[in-house]
This record gives structure tokens, sequence and C-alpha cells, in this order.
């Protein structure tokens, strides 16, 4: 099993914790980490882009000239396109869907990967409580620093992860590069686009209930 030093608020050291070797221990997967991040983002994407073919753009109801003798081109309707205004071809559509199927199976190992990783790259931080008593973004920032002397921090992203704690959550929301989450809410999408995770040691313990094998 992967250990991983275990902190308290003030930064000292209280030992090791122990990580569950499914979660934190497994062989990276940058292949199948890829796939899924690619299925995620088609899955939140919203289609905006829309153009209209011939059958939906207003007019040309009418034969612009008649079928034969003026010398022209045959034409039935100025709503073709090939004419200025008219439809158009193969233009995107907010009726496509791009989303993708995902398993289970898949999810789990893909977020496995990434969590190895931050073992690996030490990135992740366990500590054994964290609070603060007012959701005061000074309080917090306080206490980040004091954290975050484990890890080089400057320019990083940091993701906080607790469990059921408010004020942790709303304090964070006016730290630049600072986001804080619910082990039941954090996914691969975040864990990546942080370069360091702070958890608390019961929200360790509910990502592990949380996605354990059955």
């Amino acid at each position: 099993m992967p250990k991983v030093p275990l902190y308290n608020q003030a930064g000292e050291q209280l030992g090791a914790i122990e990580l569950s070797e499914e979660l934190f221990g497994a062989k990276p997967k940058p292949a199948l980490v890829h796939q899924v991040v690619v299925g995620l983002q088609a899955n939140a994407r919203t289609v905006i882009a829309h153009t209209k073919t011939r059958g939906e753009v207003r007019g040309g109801g009418k034969k612009p000239w008649k079928q034969k003798h003026t010398g022209r081109a045959r034409h039935g309707s100025t709503r073709s396109p090939i004419w200025i205004g008219g439809g158009v071809v193969f233009g995107p559509r907010n009726d496509r869907s791009y989303a993708k199927k995902i398993p289970k199976s898949m999810k789990r190992a893909a977020l496995a990967s990434v969590l190895s990783d931050k073992v690996n790259d030490h990135a992740l931080i366990v500590v054994d409580a964290l609070s603060i008593p007012e959701p005061k973004t000074k309080l917090m920032a306080q206490a980040l620093a004091v954290l975050m002397q484990r890890v080089p921090s400057e320019g990083k992203k940091k993701l906080i992860l607790v469990k059921k704690n408010p004020n942790i959550v709303r304090a964070t929301h006016n730290l630049p590069s600072v986001s804080a989450t619910g082990p039941e809410h954090v996914g691969i999408l975040d864990i990546i686009g942080h370069s360091v995770m702070i958890a608390t040691r019961d929200a360790i313990t509910a990502l592990e209930k949380l996605h354990a094998k059955a």
C-alpha cells in the first residue's frame, strides 16, 4: 500500500497514512486517461453553432425566372446553396450530439491513474483535519500558506478535498488558483486541472469507499 505523510493544519508531520492500493497505487494509464477526458469534455459540450438548410431559409418560394428561353442557367429557388443568402450545405447544426459513452470501469481506472500520479509526484498533501472558524478568504489563505510550505506552490493550482465543510468551500471562492470540493463531487478533470491536491483524512476515506469495487 502506498504511504504519504500525514500533517496537521499547522504543517507538522504527525506520521504517515496508508492509502488504498486500488485507488492510489495504480499503474499510470495515460492513453486511458486521455480517452476518458475527451469523453467527459464531449459530454459537457454545448452545441451553439447552427446553420439553416435551403428548406429552412425564409423566402425563395417563387422561381426566379422561367425555365427556358432566357439564356440563363435553370434555377428553382433563390434559397439554393449556390445563391448568396441561400441555405448552407453540411454546415454546423445544433441538433448534433457529441456525447460519448464512458463505462464506469473506465472512469474508475482513469481516476485511479490520476490519483496515483499525484502520489508519485509528491503532489498529494493529506492533513488530519482542516477547518477555519469563519468563511473568510484571509483565514483560508493563511492556512494554505502554512501547508504549502511542504510543496513549492508558486504558480500552481491547488485543489482542496474536504468532507462537508462549507466554510472551506466558501472561503476559497476569492482565492486565485484555489478550488475546494467534496469527495462525492471531485472528478478526473478537477484533479488534472490542479497541480497540488490537499485532502483531509476523512475525505480520503470517503473517496476510497465511494470508488471501491463492489
